[in-house]
């Protein structure tokens, strides 16, 4: 067992008489027991401090370290209470007047008070009587210590053999941690806290967690310097290796290579014609690759600048085509229909025809898939004989797609208006900004913000690329923008922009676009010729009502491919001689079983169903409205996924029905026993808006009354709850559909009548329109009545029972949708 005695606490360690030293203030060092270290001192005091020690006290002075090295003129407050006696080995007095010293530790003081302070310090001190424990703990910590110290002299090459050697050997717990601490660079508060510790266990506990820390930070250095040096072999290693490459080069007669290089390309820079800001600053960045390394990242860089500013096309064009009679052949020739559009693009010929310059329009066509706005734009650059560069918008959400990245990225490009330019050499082509209403956002920026510059005919003479850094002008681009809808493509954006709508395409139209475009550009794709296939115009109506509903002509043309290349395959085995005629019953043959019903009303007008039109972004479309009415407690069911402002037409309809109820010659109190469901078929299909609301209340009135809707008439328009009809848009496209389903008449809100310009006459030829501004004129209309019978009841006339009173029992027909008594 081991006897431990507990020390005392400093202020009670007195073994010894008071001892009187002059005290010498250190800064930023920290004597310890057993430390030789050499000072420089220059403060009068300290000097007259050591001159004392020499004198009258045996060499002895006491040594404690100054809490803030930056105070000259220290007092008692400024220094720490603990410190060393030590004692002066050797003084050496400087021409400059200081004194360097060399100083040994001794023993562990603490001040009890100051004397005097008047010359210099005179202090009394009591020396720390440390107690001599040996303890398991201690014995594993001086252990571990030693252990420590010698990794740590592997580490530092400072530390020598021997030194590690003599610390090794050392057995007093006390004197190995106060001589080990002398040797690291420890901080002062840290070195402090080591000198104040009384007890050995407390002094070796903190030496070993410091130098723990201190080798840590040694072995992250030297790894960090391994790097650095490997780093810096390598860069002598390839600046050697150029150099020796650059001896050979002259003597093989190639040095001057990289200088005839910088010859060319300053003579390429003198030959373009750039803005007079791009010119200034592609000689300053040429001017900076002429003083750097070849073999520099930095000359790579500056150099792919200069190579992007000097082949754009800044002042090179195509000489436009202002002749409008052949610029109309040429757009007649490649698309049939598309008025306006056409009608626009000749304006802005003629136009430029009579002035010099004229800053390029910005147009947008917007309509549904498949109907030309794209080949509308190739058409334009033909017409015009301007270059064709075609970008497609669809899923940017990165701003830099737009303006470019600046030079401080790694691997920074343009804009894809940029890049497009410099492929197509020329700064006055037919620009096509595919897809513009299917760009989205997210944390890189907007994209459709950037286009705000681009697409402004007031400010887009001076594009800032962020890569190019200088002004572009992209006024004489002739840019064509396309999109299916508008409400993707944010305000400040659609205006700036000209709007030209393209609707779906009537069944005229996609016949002439079959026989003049699609069937002989597939003949010739598949290898074939006229005389080996034959379309006639029957068949090709076939597949356009039974095979295909689109307002474009997209699957009309797949299916005429899919026939040509089933064709090809029967002339690929019977001889180039064959001979095949595509007639209405050959069809079938070759493309299946019809995919959808074409000019098949419904066989008989029945009660509750009545015919919509609705509009979509591919067209428009029929919209059948079902409502059937069963015994319940007055609820109204709206199913058909239909959207918010959708249900709230349905509610507007029964509440309208409601209001009408007596006129109608219904109960006033039917909805307390009855329910009411209303239905939208394709039910998987998201629809909205208000446009159907006509033909909601025709739906209810119908299954109220129980008189059927005419099976022949589509309606259009929106319902106020005083029966008002309101305007709806997408006319045309709404009366193209109901064409396309063989409707004969068609009811649309009064207001629509201007709208009717836009409809091709061949339509309204075979179309009866009916203008109407009340809902009572749309009922009067589309319900069947028996002959002779009047909708609408006059006042005090009775009433027939068509509903039940109040609690009468009813069952209902579901599959007509009818109430039965």
């Amino acid at each position: 067992m081991f006897n431990i005695k507990k020390p005392k606490r400093a202020d009670e360690l007195s073994s010894a008489p008071p001892i009187y030293l002059p005290l010498l203030p250190l800064r930023d060092i920290v004597i310890l027991p057993h430390m030789v270290a050499p000072l420089f001192v220059g403060r009068t005091k300290s000097i007259n401090a050591l001159s004392n020690a020499l004198d009258q006290h045996n060499k002895r002075i006491f040594l404690a370290t100054q809490k803030d090295a930056s105070i000259d003129s220290p007092n008692e407050k400024d220094i720490y209470r603990t410190g060393t006696i030590g004692t002066v080995l050797q003084l050496l007095k400087l021409p400059d007047g200081t004194v360097k010293v060399l100083i040994e530790g001794k023993k562990r003081a603490h001040i009890k008070r100051v004397a005097q302070d008047d010359s210099y310090f005179l202090v009394e001190v009591e020396e720390i009587i440390e107690p001599d424990v040996h303890t398991p703990e201690i014995e594993a910590l001086c252990r571990n210590i030693i252990s420590a110290f010698l990794n740590y002299s592997k580490i530092n090459k400072n530390i020598s053999s021997d030194l590690a050697n003599t610390i090794a050997s050392i057995e007093n717990p006390s004197r190995l941690a106060d001589t080990v601490a002398a040797h690291f660079s420890f901080k002062i508060k840290d070195k402090q806290r080591m000198l104040e510790a009384t007890q050995t266990f407390n002094r070796l506990t903190i030496l070993y967690e410091l130098m723990q820390s201190e080798v840590e930070v040694l072995r992250i250095e030297t790894r960090i310097k391994g790097r650095v040096k490997k780093q810096m072999e390598k860069m002598q290693k390839n600046y050697y290796l150029n150099e020796q490459m650059r001896a050979i080069k002259k003597e093989m007669g190639d040095a001057d290579d990289q200088q005839s290089e910088l010859q060319e390309l300053e003579k390429r820079i003198k030959r373009k014609r750039l803005s007079k800001e791009a010119n200034a600053k592609v000689q300053q960045e040429f001017k900076k690759l002429k003083m750097m390394s070849p073999m520099s990242a930095e000359a790579a860089v500056v150099r792919n600048y200069i190579d992007w500013i000097i082949e754009l096309p800044w002042f090179d064009r195509t000489k436009v085509q202002t002749d409008i009679e052949k610029a109309e052949g040429i757009l007649n020739s490649d698309h049939y229909g598309l008025e306006k559009p056409k009608e626009r693009i000749l304006e802005y010929l003629a136009v430029q025809s009579l002035v010099k310059k004229i800053r390029g329009p910005i147009l947008c066509l917007v309509g549904p898939p498949g109907v030309g706005k794209t080949s509308l734009a190739k058409s334009v650059a033909r017409s015009t004989n301007r270059k064709f560069i075609r970008l497609s918008l669809g899923g940017v959400r990165d701003e830099a797609e737009i303006r470019g990245h600046r030079r401080t990225y790694i691997g920074a490009l343009p804009g894809k208006i940029i890049q497009s330019l410099k492929k197509v050499k020329t700064n006055n082509p037919v620009f096509c900004m595919d897809e513009v209403d299917k760009m989205s956002t997210d944390f890189r920026g907007d994209p459709s913000a950037a286009l705000l510059e681009v697409l402004d005919p007031e400010q887009n003479y001076a594009f800032n690329d962020h890569y190019l850094d200088v002004d572009y002008d992209l006024s004489e681009i002739l840019f064509i923008t396309t999109a299916n809808t508008l409400h993707n493509i944010p305000a400040p954006l659609q205006d700036r922009m000209e709007i030209i709508r393209l609707p779906g395409y009537t069944e005229h139209e996609k016949l002439q676009i079959a026989k003049g475009f699609l069937t002989a550009k597939h003949i010739k794709m598949n290898g074939l010729n006229d005389k080996n296939l034959h379309f006639s115009d029957n068949a090709v109506l076939t597949i356009i009502r039974e095979y295909t509903r689109e307002a474009g002509v997209r699957n009309l043309e797949r299916e005429i491919a899919s026939i040509c290349r089933k064709v090809a395959r029967k002339v690929a085995k019977k001889g180039k001689d064959t001979n095949i005629r595509i007639s209405e019953q050959s069809v079938k043959k070759y493309l299946g079983t019809p995919r959808y019903r074409y000019g098949q009303v419904e066989e008989t007008d029945e009660i509750g169903l009545a015919t919509g039109l609705a509009w979509t972004e591919v067209g428009g479309e029929i919209l059948v409205i079902e409502t059937i009415v069963m015994p319940g407690k007055g609820k109204l069911d709206v199913t058909g996924k239909l959207g918010d402002v959708m249900q709230e037409s349905a509610r507007a309809a029964l509440s309208y029905a409601r209001s009408r109820a007596t006129r109608l010659g219904i109960n006033p109190n039917f909805y307390h026993d009855v329910d009411i469901h209303i239905h939208v078929p394709e039910g998987a299909t998201p629809k909205d808006g208000p446009s159907a609301g006509i033909a909601m209340v025709s739906s209810i009135v119908s299954a109220l009354i129980k008189k059927p809707v005419y099976r022949t008439i589509a309606m259009t328009g929106e319902i106020t709850l005083r029966g008002r009809v309101l305007p709806i848009g997408g006319l045309k496209e709404k009366i193209l559909a109901a064409h396309r389903g063989r409707i004969t008449k068609v009811i649309i809100p009064a207001e629509n009548k201007k709208d009717l310009n836009d409809i091709p006459a061949v339509i309204l030829k075979q179309i009866e329109i009916i203008l109407v501004d009340h809902i009572d004129e749309v009922l009067s209309t589309a319900l069947k009545l028996e002959e002779g019978e009047s909708l609408f009841k006059e006042a005090g006339e009775s009433l027939p029972a068509f509903l039940p009173a109040a609690g009468k029992e009813i069952e209902s027909d579901a599959n007509r949708g009818s109430i039965i008594n």
